[in-house]
């Protein structure tokens, strides 16, 4: 059965006060948020709390409290939780393998697990999403004779399997390289022209180059929540350059000209510079709790 489609107007997911504990640890504290059409950045240090959100909406993990709605339907009930799966392209960030079965072998697979059950229109879609991620001159070889990055484009191929109207991509440009990173951004930036797409990532360059939204985690809570340009606004008058590294910053570096770029409480005529994405999400970090969310 094809889920329904929510109507226009709502939300292709929907949190309010999710919260999920192991035992005595608070993983996702009081979660509240929306996703819409279009590239979601999620931010975070290790340890925030982003694949956990990543798994629950990927109806991969329960939640101990709170309220979730995906494509308008509760992941809570088994007929529903299934319609969802049906629905969404999940890439984890340690995706398993096969590593005997060829590149299109695995995605096959993966296809039949999704429930493509006719055979030529499955593998003609396996065609598809292998050639929309670069592979379609290495689908008959095997996993194991791939590098790590095209094994991670493998798995990318089969979160699009089915044109899936949401997307859940946890880590999905670990291991390729700058050719492949830019033709990663062209696909997802595509992809988010008419679907939900939440990437959750450290490089902040791609949050920059793809997100028009990004919500900060740290410690299991909502910290941020804005554009690229406002979260590089957290950092206005809070960067600053000078000839060695001001010990007073939170962090400083020698750049390739020799001066140094310095983040934090600027000394009086400091040198300012243009604060960017990265600046504002070094701050955040620094000081979640001042963070205006």
């Amino acid at each position: 059965m094809t889920p329904r489609t929510p109507p226009a107007n709502s939300p292709a997911v929907s949190v309010r006060e999710l919260t999920v504990r192991y035992g005595r640890t608070t993983v996702l504290d009081r979660v509240t948020t929306d996703l819409t059409t279009g590239v979601t950045g999620l931010l975070g240090p290790n340890g925030a709390g982003k694949t956990t959100l990543m798994r629950v909406l990927a109806t991969a993990l329960t939640a101990t409290s709170g309220e979730v709605r995906v494509l308008g339907r509760d992941p809570g009930h088994p007929r529903e939780r299934q319609d969802i799966r049906r629905a969404l392209g999940y890439l984890p960030q340690n995706p398993g393998f096969h590593r005997h079965f060829t590149a299109f072998e695995f995605v096959d697979y993966i296809a039949v697990l999704k429930e493509h059950t006719d055979r030529p229109r499955r593998h003609e879609e396996v065609r598809r999403v292998l050639d929309a991620v670069g592979l379609a001159d290495a689908r008959g070889r095997k996993l194991k004779a791939l590098s790590g990055g095209m094994r991670q484009r493998v798995a990318l191929a089969t979160a699009l399997l089915g044109e899936p109207r949401l997307l859940l991509l946890d880590e999905p440009t670990v291991g390729l390289d700058p050719e492949q990173r830019l033709r990663f951004r062209e696909l997802v930036a595509d992809l988010g022209a008419d679907r939900t797409v939440l990437l959750s990532t450290h490089q902040t360059e791609d949050v920059a180059a793809l997100c028009g939204r990004i919500v900060v985690l740290h410690a299991g809570r909502v910290r941020h929540d804005s554009t690229p340009a406002g979260l590089a606004e957290l950092a206005r008058n809070r960067v600053w350059y000078s000839a060695g590294r001001d010990p007073r910053a939170l962090a400083g570096w020698r750049t390739g000209t020799g001066v140094h770029r310095n983040i934090g409480d600027p000394p009086p005529g400091a040198d300012l510079a243009e604060p960017t994405l990265e600046d504002g999400y070094l701050l955040l970090n620094a000081h979640p709790e001042d963070a205006p969310v």
